[in-house]
């Protein structure tokens, strides 16, 4: 199965769990953006559309802003052919577009029910997104909550290289999408 890596704000650098994926997995693909630095929701949703459609069926792996990226998606395209979700330390778009208005254009969030599989990935100690703001997000798009501990973003910064436990998720969920198809 694809895997469609879609980074963050910034774009995920070398030694981000997300390019070492990519580097490694010959099954992974990042959904590259024209410029990581200025989020523009309506690019990234051309991209990402334009990504699922050529690959059909695959795995969608988002880190921070990429996760609210999948629920824009998902609001607008409810039928596209995705088989899954890793959703890995979401950004607060809608605390911090008021902050940092790069992100304003991500605001709201959608909150519609994930018509696939997901887990979103939760740390208790992330600067991008409150704990008890994520696990409400879990719950009101049914996805499933690995609670990580202390983790910060889940990235660079918080210790995280090539990220044994989500390539383990990720694994998870496409046995749970194959199981599903009786394959």
């Amino acid at each position: 199965m694809k895997r469609l890596i879609l980074p963050g704000w910034f774009g995920s650098g070398p030694d981000h769990w997300q390019r070492i994926w990519a580097a490694e997995d010959p099954q992974a693909l990042v959904v590259e953006q024209k410029n990581w630095d200025e989020p523009d929701l309506e690019s990234w949703l051309a991209n990402l559309h334009a990504a699922v459609l050529a690959a059909p069926g695959s795995l969608l792996v988002a880190h921070s802003l990429g996760v609210i990226l999948v629920l824009h998606y998902v609001a607008r395209h409810p039928d596209a052919p995705v088989a899954g979700a890793l959703l890995v330390a979401p950004g607060d778009a809608d605390l911090h577009a008021v902050f940092k208005p790069e992100i304003a254009g991500f605001a709201p969030v959608p909150r519609t029910k994930l018509p696939f599989p997901s887990i979103i990935v939760a740390s208790h100690d992330d600067p991008h997104m409150e704990l008890a703001r994520t696990l409400e997000l879990a719950r009101d798009i049914g996805a499933e909550v690995v609670d990580v501990g202390n983790a910060g973003h889940v990235n660079v910064e918080s210790g995280f290289g090539r990220w044994p436990l989500g390539r383990e998720l990720a694994a998870r969920l496409e046995a749970a999408v194959q199981s599903s198809k009786g394959e």
